[in-house]
């Protein structure tokens, strides 16, 4: 009997000529499934660090938070709410937020502003431009650490350069990190990195179409006209952005601690009354006093604080926030 002969109902797959059953076919993978699996397998390594790096200290320091626990001794006690209850009643906790917030009204305005007047300055056709795009941009790399070291060597008391200048025209050494000017010298520190701004600013202003400038020019519109009317509406999205970021890494700087006379995590206590920020507060009592429930219910209470005003900024700003595309539009 041929292979041609053998029933219908005897054979179990696909038959060659040989007379053996083929194997069977692997199933399709359909190209939307090939997509989902080629974008969780790219971002997993994001996903994992997120999960370790983030999600579990959260978690963590969430469950430390209704503790005694002080990072040494294994002797400690659950709480339940006792060291919020505490913290909401703790003078120097609402006293190191309001300097806080001060210093983010402060500082996030005038780095804005620095980072938008450099970038206006840079984007003009000028000899050098890279070069000097380049120089600006340099201090925001340097690490805070380094940033700190060389504003506290710049303004010290009986070796700084800043004192040096002062008394060749007469006047008193000052002590610029002691009350009441250490203040002046952190938002100095933080202006130092505007680069940082600079550059983003500046994508900003490439993005934004020159033939609106050249119509604004020909209706016979100045230039701050120009700028006020076509400029910043246009680039509002990367001010809010901007705005954004620098709410959150302001009330999370530690550049008062690098500014200290001690310089070390044990001389959070000695700072200058106006440097002793929230997170200054934290430090004190994670590494001075091993205050860890206590510290870490600070920590939770300043991450709601952050999406609070977050929220805050981006409700109150959606009326003046131009986007070329509609951000809520659906694809």
């Amino acid at each position: 009997m041929t292979v041609d002969q053998i029933p219908a109902t005897g054979r179990t797959g696909p038959v060659e000529s040989t007379g053996r059953t083929a194997p069977p076919q692997r199933p399709r993978i359909s190209m939307t499934a090939r997509r989902h699996r080629a974008f969780y397998l790219f971002t997993s390594p994001w996903i994992i660090g997120f999960l370790l790096l983030t999600v579990v200290p959260m978690a963590y320091a969430l469950w430390l938070s209704f503790t005694t626990y002080d990072g040494i001794s294994p002797h400690w006690s659950y709480v339940g709410l006792g060291n919020y209850t505490e913290l909401f009643s703790d003078p120097q906790t609402w006293n190191s937020l309001g300097r806080t917030g001060l210093f983010a009204l402060t500082s996030v305005p005038l780095s804005i502003i620095a980072g938008l007047g450099l970038a206006v300055q840079v984007n003009r056709p000028i000899k050098a431009r890279g070069l000097f795009r380049t120089l600006l941009y340099l201090p925001a790399v340097v690490p805070p650490v380094g940033v700190g070291l060389t504003f506290k060597a710049l303004f010290d008391q009986n070796s700084g350069a800043a004192n040096g200048v002062i008394t060749l025209f007469g006047f008193d050494a000052l002590g610029w990190l002691a009350d009441p000017y250490a203040r002046y010298v952190l938002l100095m520190s933080v202006l130092w990195a505007a680069g940082n701004v600079m550059i983003i600013s500046l994508a900003g202003l490439q993005d934004v179409p020159r033939e609106l400038h050249e119509a604004a020019r020909i209706d016979g519109a100045s230039a701050w006209r120009t700028f006020r009317s076509i400029t910043v509406p246009l680039l509002s999205p990367v001010l809010l952005f901007q705005t954004v970021t620098g709410v959150i890494a302001s009330v999370q700087t530690i550049m008062p601690l690098l500014l200290s006379p001690d310089g070390t995590t044990a001389g959070v206590t000695a700072l200058p009354q106006s440097n002793y920020l929230y997170m200054m507060h934290v430090f004190s009592q994670y590494f001075a006093l091993g205050r860890y429930g206590y510290a870490s219910a600070l920590l939770w209470v300043l991450f709601v604080l952050i999406l609070i005003v977050t929220g805050l900024i981006f409700k109150f700003t959606s009326g003046v926030v131009f986007y070329n595309v509609d951000p809520e539009a659906k694809k």
